[in-house]
């Protein structure tokens, strides 16, 4: 019986945990002068209880497998909600193509550049050469 209430606990405890994390950061994005998604804030707060280990993995993974088992389900409410805009979309298609791809090429670039010079080979000073 014990073991029979311990699945949905677990559950229970995970869905609480990222709720409670969600909540947090909407307070917090409420109360921060500069516009930032509280989700987004939330998910921060969840990621800093988990890598510092103030929260166990474990207590989350449950519901975390839930969301993502049904995260294209998800995604749904959101299509059918772009589509009440087609007519707009339809009529600015070629000014969201070409930011779409500007923004994905800068991205690409910028990333590119950026693990270029961070996993460059660096070169030794002849100081550590005479040692």
């Amino acid at each position: 019986m014990r073991k029979l209430l311990s699945l949905p606990m677990q559950y229970f405890r995970a869905f609480i945990l990222i709720y409670a994390c969600l909540y947090a950061g909407n307070g917090i994005s409420k109360l921060l002068p500069i516009t930032l998604p509280g989700s987004i804030l939330g998910m921060l707060i969840l990621f800093a209880l988990l890598a510092t280990q103030i929260l166990p993995y474990h207590w989350v993974k449950p519901g975390a497998n839930v969301l993502i088992r049904y995260m294209a389900l998800l995604f749904v409410p959101i299509g059918v909600g772009i589509m009440t805009y087609y007519d707009q979309l339809r009529m600015q298609f070629g000014p969201l193509v070409v930011s779409c791809a500007v923004s994905t090429l800068l991205v690409l670039l910028v990333v590119a550049y950026s693990s270029h010079y961070i996993h460059r080979e660096r070169l030794q000073s002849s100081n550590t050469e005479d040692k």
